[in-house]
């Protein structure tokens, strides 16, 4: 497990730019950064310190290299600037770091930035000064997120702006990974989200059973788990929870229970999937494609959210959601996971461990055991492998952001209680911050 977590953790320490911290989306020839991968890596630095594959001088050199570059770059409505209200566009450039084609201004990806910022703030507290800088640059990168205006007047939140068009009309409503995204919100000190917020986005949840198993509804398994790397869930009850006696890590177990029997059950007939080979989730595909395959036509995807148990489903199988899933399920998680590697060898010989994906059921697969394999890396399938492998080792993640104030707050305005949110007494700013205003631009 430790060598998976290692070979992961090495993706941040190679498709880093050093100049200004921004990390590879993906090791495809001229592609972007992402700001969603950045905040990965941040929060997985102190987890590289701990298991000592990088020392504690050149963590803190990389995450202030990296704060500074998002504190100091371009915020303004002009189309080619690093961000704007204090988000960040989706995808930047990886050399000057300004907005990459016409992406969005991403909220969803600014809040997993916004995470690693606030694990780095939580985990740096010694006194050296860079670590006090540290401290003070999160902060400030997180006090400047204007999260009323990314309402855009209405009751949940948009999922991002343009400055052509403005914002999206698709927003945050339903249960998926915008749970850290409301958190986070709720919990700012200076452009808070209003608290009627969240019961608006609750109010799309899709309550369900599948494989005779109750939980709430979400079809991609990443949706399970990016909240849960930074909140530790277990114990701590929203209303909606308490109404149904489980928490949201029970939530996850159960959906990754249903993943599994789903993979079990094989309604579509895909190749390769059985108890120790499963994983639909938004990720690398074959496709797009239509083939002929035993007779049946099949449809294969590029990269989409696949999902369980009711679609779309091409027969992809990601194994890094599957690691993923460790903390919840790790009775049915380890023997996948040595299926994986010892069964399939899905991870030996490749720089970054597992590859995004594979499908089995591809007919150009020239009689290969795994079939189709997705011929790139991509960083948030790494963090999520490297923190929850940690998370299930250590709960250091969780363990760190505990203390975090804003988290704190952000889920008491939820409505969460119990378990140890009851027990803990945050402070109003992480301990030894200096204001960000008196750091240079």
């Amino acid at each position: 497990m430790l060598l998976i977590q290692r070979t992961a953790f090495s993706y941040f320490e190679h498709e880093t730019n050093p100049a200004n911290g921004l990390v590879l989306d993906k090791t495809a020839p001229d592609w972007p950064a992402s700001i969603a991968a950045v905040g990965m890596a941040l929060a997985s630095y102190p987890v590289g310190v701990e298991a000592g594959f990088i020392t504690r001088q050149a963590a803190r050199e990389r995450v202030l290299t990296t704060l500074r570059f998002f504190w100091q770059s371009p915020q303004g409505p002009e189309p080619d600037a690093t961000g704007y209200h204090g988000f960040y566009y989706h995808f930047l450039d990886m050399q000057t770091g300004r907005r990459a084609a016409h992406c969005e201004l991403s909220t969803i990806d600014t809040a997993f930035l916004l995470a690693g910022a606030l694990t780095c703030a939580q985990y740096f507290t010694g006194e050296h000064l860079a670590e006090a800088e540290i401290r003070a640059l999160a902060d400030g990168l997180y006090r400047r997120a204007d999260w009323t205006w990314a309402l855009d007047q209405q009751n949940t939140v948009s999922m991002g702006w343009t400055p052509e068009q403005g914002f999206l009309a698709a927003r945050w409503n339903g249960y998926d990974e915008a749970l850290l995204l409301y958190i986070l919100g709720l919990g700012s000190p200076t452009y808070p989200l209003p608290a009627a917020s969240y019961p608006a986005w609750a109010a799309a949840y899709q309550w369900g059973n599948s494989y005779g198993i109750d939980y709430l509804y979400a079809g991609s398994l990443f949706t399970h788990q990016l909240s849960h790397i930074w909140v530790d869930f277990r114990g701590i009850q929203d209303e909606f929870m308490r109404g149904r006696g489980i928490d949201y890590f029970e939530n996850s177990r159960r959906a990754t229970l249903v993943q599994q029997r789903y993979a079990i059950d094989n309604p579509g007939r895909f190749k390769g999937y059985n108890q120790h080979c499963w994983g639909l989730t938004a990720t690398d595909g074959p496709g797009p494609a239509r083939r002929i395959v035993d007779g049946i036509v099949r449809e294969f995807y590029d990269y989409l959210a696949r999902g369980v148990p009711y679609g779309p489903d091409d027969g992809t199988i990601a194994p890094w959601v599957v690691v993923a899933s460790l903390p919840f399920a790790p009775e049915v998680v380890l023997p996948s996971i040595d299926y994986f590697v010892h069964e399939l060898d899905l991870h030996a010989g490749n720089p970054y461990g597992f590859k995004a994906s594979f499908n089995p059921t591809w007919p150009d697969s020239q009689g290969s055991a795994y079939g189709w394999v997705s011929p790139w890396h991509f960083a948030i399938d790494q963090g999520p492998i490297v923190l929850m492998i940690e998370n299930y080792r250590s709960g250091l993640i969780w363990q760190i952001m505990r203390r975090c104030p804003y988290i704190v707050q952000g889920l008491q305005r939820a409505g969460f209680g119990g378990g140890w949110l009851a027990q803990t007494v945050a402070d109003s700013r992480p301990s030894g911050v200096v204001s960000a205003e008196n750091l240079s631009r």
